[in-house]
């Protein structure tokens, strides 16, 4: 699968000139959602059949800064699934160096409407296996 790819903008900096740790959390985001269009599935078709991702937990490692002007790749991959909870990693890095600015992992559970846990596996079987044969190759 693609990495995502985007360019830093000059807000999203801060007095130092760098990119304000708050907004690696963000692009974490951003290229999750990408990276479940990459696997074939829209967020918003999963909470069209009834299914939320929430996020229980976020981790990041900053290793070295991006700047303003700066292109970043952002690497995401699925650690682990179960019926109820997902964890993906992240590297962002830098396209031109390709040093790697910032390592973390999302950590999230399956929830219905009503914010109660529900099984992936038996609401979207499909998302399910595909993670879960992304996960036995990354092994």
């Amino acid at each position: 699968m693609r990495d995502y790819i985007r360019n830093v903008q000059y807000y999203e900096t801060d007095k130092m000139g760098i990119v304000h740790h708050s907004n690696y959390i963000k692009w974490f985001e951003e290229a999750r959602i990408f990276y479940m269009q990459e696997m074939g599935f829209l967020y918003k078709e999963m909470e069209n059949k009834g299914v939320m991702i929430p996020v229980l937990g976020i981790t990041a490692q900053y290793k070295s800064g991006a700047a303003y002007g700066d292109r970043v790749g952002i690497k995401t991959r699925v650690n682990k699934i179960t019926a109820v909870k997902l964890e993906f990693g992240y590297e962002i890095y830098d396209m031109e160096t390709g040093e790697t600015r910032v390592t973390g992992t999302s950590s999230h559970c399956f929830v219905n409407e009503d914010f109660r846990p529900c099984s992936i596996k038996k609401k979207f079987p499909e998302f399910y296996e595909k993670c879960l044969e992304i996960v036995k190759d990354e092994q």
